[in-house]
């Protein structure tokens, strides 16, 4: 039987219902470390990519062991405030900051806004002007470097949305510096998701080096190199990221810089971390679907999208060893929601029987906050896992929560 730290997964499966995700604080908290240890004897700081998994319970545990937190949006920075993180702490990125976002970011005293274009820092120092406040100010290089990743997760193209081409960049730290409502803090770049090896990560910040040493000679100090996230994890047996070497690597390039490093990663600390609970309802073999065998759960495309959006794999095993009388047959794990698109796995050799409990690994980044109420479904609950303890962090959404929001006039 399958647990998560001390805790049996049926357990929580029969206390809190399917579909549920559920996370190990255990497992963040390792991977923080790990991360930590290989940067040594750099001046780091991890800032947590909230979008990967922004669950309250899941921001708190970053918090407590020190990180900071990089953001993507005004209602990410609303978690991390209400978790009482310092606003110091948070780095703000993205390519489309509102008027709105950057005003309640300026209010609040953020870090860092990350900023991606000429149009974006003219309109952070206008606002920072109007309110009376300096804004803190880093500028996000594209460094046209492959990344050899999914092309709907390369970030660091010439041909990506993202970031400022390197040739543009010394203008742009002139004019910011030249501004009394801007105060230059640092140099950013992220060149995509699910890297597996050092060397484009290596040339990325080989290019940051030398617009550091440009500025510097310029008259402009930069506090901070943002290197970002994207670091691989595995999900079927890929090769991960080797960290010791991309600390050596970052050590060698940064040298004797009197410079600050800043990561931002995400997957990398939560993916392994977390499962998605489901329950199997139906089991429709080839003798009455022609040319498949369908197992028909009740979680779907709307609680996990990534297998729908990116093709993504998740493997899925049961949480119970299945009885010796069920045969071995090659399943598709397809949910309830109205699309033939709708499914978490592909011809996975399983033995199944209906109301057999089912774990998706690797769910727990981009699982919970890339879901919908397609369908008018409730989104899952969620659970974190502590030693022999559990909690239930956010309740399962209910139809009522959803009719709410709407109006009902007639």
């Amino acid at each position: 039987m399958l647990h998560a730290e001390g805790v049996s997964l049926e357990a929580i499966a029969d206390t809190v219902g399917t579909p549920v995700y559920v996370y190990s604080r255990a497992h963040f908290e390792n991977r923080y470390q790990m991360l930590l240890d290989a940067m040594a004897p750099l001046d780091v700081v991890i800032c947590y990519a909230v979008k990967a998994n922004s669950n309250l319970g899941v921001l708190r545990v970053f918090a407590e062991l020190g990180a900071g937190f990089d953001i993507v949006s005004g209602g990410e920075l609303q978690r991390v405030i209400s978790i009482g993180a310092e606003p110091q702490s948070v780095v703000f990125s993205g390519v489309g900051k509102s008027v709105a976002e950057i005003d309640l970011a300026l209010k609040l005293n953020i870090g860092c806004f990350n900023v991606e274009s000429a149009a974006e820092l003219d309109r952070i120092a206008t606002r920072a002007e109007l309110l009376a406040r300096v804004a803190p100010i880093s500028v996000r290089i594209n460094p046209d470097v492959d990344a050899d990743t999914h092309p709907y997760i390369s970030t660091g193209l010439r041909e990506n949305k993202f970031g400022v081409p390197v040739g543009q960049a010394i203008d742009l730290y002139r004019r910011a510096a030249a501004n009394d409502a801007l105060d230059v803090h640092g140099i950013d770049c992220h060149i995509g998701s699910q890297l597996t090896s050092v060397g484009p990560l290596a040339e990325a910040c080989s290019h940051l080096i030398e617009i550091v040493d440009e500025l510097k000679n310029s008259g402009i100090q930069i506090e901070h190199i943002d290197m970002g996230g994207g670091l691989g994890v595995s999900y079927s047996g890929e090769r991960e990221i080797d960290l010791d070497e991309y600390g050596r690597r970052l050590n060698e390039l940064i040298g004797e810089r009197d410079i600050k490093l800043l990561l931002e990663p995400g997957r990398f600390l939560v993916a392994n971390g977390g499962v998605l609970l489901t329950r199997v309802e139906y089991l429709k073999p080839e003798s009455c679907a022609e040319h498949k065998n369908f197992a028909v759960v009740d979680a779907a495309m709307n609680d996990l999208l990534r297998p729908a959006l990116y093709q993504a794999w998740h493997d899925v095993v049961p949480v119970t060893t299945p009885a010796d009388t069920t045969a071995e047959q090659c399943w598709d794990i397809v949910g309830p929601v109205c699309e033939s698109g709708d499914f978490l796995a592909h011809e996975r050799t399983l033995a199944l029987s209906e109301g057999d409990l089912l774990a998706v690994l690797s769910a727990g980044a981009y699982g919970m906050v890339q879901s919908s109420n397609y369908n008018t479904r409730g989104r899952p609950a969620e659970v974190l896992v502590d030693g022999s303890n559990f909690q239930i962090v956010r309740r399962r959404e209910t139809t009522m929560d959803q009719l709410r929001l709407e109006l009902n006039e007639g």
